[in-house]
């Protein structure tokens, strides 16, 4: 039953053509005082427990906002259970984590901070490490009333991630009107991408993001661990289904899949023909396929660089 309503939804999706896909804004608003105190902690080991792990461990800002390995490894060595997707345009997708357990990007923050594997680190400790930074308390005290409080540590994380989009990709170009930006191999890709279905999950401003999908639609390639979104509800029918990923920046984000199962774009390609089309996609097919994901990189926002 699951293959013929993929199908019937695939089926409706195609004839919205490229409404489906948005380019994203080249600027958004943001708090700029929040966003690059919030910066500075992301970049901060001090929020770990034994201050070797920062936000951006996991989330390297400058190879896709995201990992380069399977899964991530967090204070004292400890092994994470699943991979770490990019932090980038992370404001847009309908929940945060694989498995959608928060809401939005506050819930997202709190989590790695408390997680044992993870950061492994408590309110108290952190809020003691930072009062102790006199330039720490004189920012905190300019932005907020109440200085130095985890809500605030959180607040100014997240203005930093909302800050960060990454626009102006070759792809964002060509849905803005300059057709030639894409080479006729990216343009084949892209007709593939809507042709054979892809569009009908990563779509949106996002590329994906917007939607839970099960992971193993014609082909079963799942461990039993992985239960994904029935870790959130309880509901048997959740098992497997995972956040759609945004493939803004994929060709930056190896491995992939939320077990970081597929070590290279091509490989992933591959196996997404398999579980979720049912297809055997030759050679050819992947290469202009993975043409086309290489024109979703954006620009690394300018609060990134400088």
């Amino acid at each position: 039953m699951s293959r013929i309503i993929f199908v019937i939804f695939i089926v409706i999706n195609l004839f919205a053509d490229e409404m489906l896909l948005k380019p994203l804004p080249q600027t958004v608003a943001f708090d700029k005082q929040k966003a690059q105190l919030g910066k500075k902690l992301f970049f901060d080991t001090r929020l770990s427990h034994d201050d070797t792990i920062a936000c951006i461990s996991c989330h390297n800002l400058y190879n896709g906002g995201a990992d380069t390995t399977a899964v991530s490894f967090g204070v004292g060595g400890a092994k994470g259970s699943i991979n770490s997707p990019s932090v980038y345009n992370a404001r847009y997708n309908i929940a945060q984590f694989w498995d959608g357990r928060a809401k939005d990007l506050k819930e997202q923050a709190v989590g790695p901070l408390f997680n044992p594997v993870e950061m492994a680190s408590s309110k108290e400790e952190i809020i003691e490490k930072l009062q102790k930074d006199k330039e720490y308390q004189q920012t905190f005290q300019k932005i907020y009333k109440d200085g130095v409080t985890l809500k605030n540590i959180v607040d100014a994380i997240v203005e930093f991630e909302k800050a960060l989009i990454t626009p102006n990709a070759k792809f964002d170009r060509y849905l803005n009107g300059e057709a030639d930006s894409l080479t006729e191999k990216e343009k084949k890709g892209y007709t593939l991408f809507q042709d054979l279905g892809c569009i009908s999950c990563h779509n949106g401003v996002n590329i994906g993001g917007n939607m839970f999908q099960k992971f193993g639609v014609f082909k079963q390639q799942v461990d039993n661990r992985d239960l994904g979104r029935f870790n959130v509800t309880n509901d048997p029918l959740d098992k497997h289904y995972f956040k759609v990923p945004s493939l803004r920046n994929v060709a930056l984000t190896a491995p992939y899949f939320h077990n970081g199962s597929a070590t290279t774009l091509k490989d992933a390609i591959k196996k997404m023909g398999l579980y979720q089309l049912g297809q055997e996609l030759s050679s050819e097919q992947i290469d202009a396929i993975e043409a086309f994901l290489h024109t979703l990189t954006g620009k690394i926002p300018t609060i990134v660089e400088k």
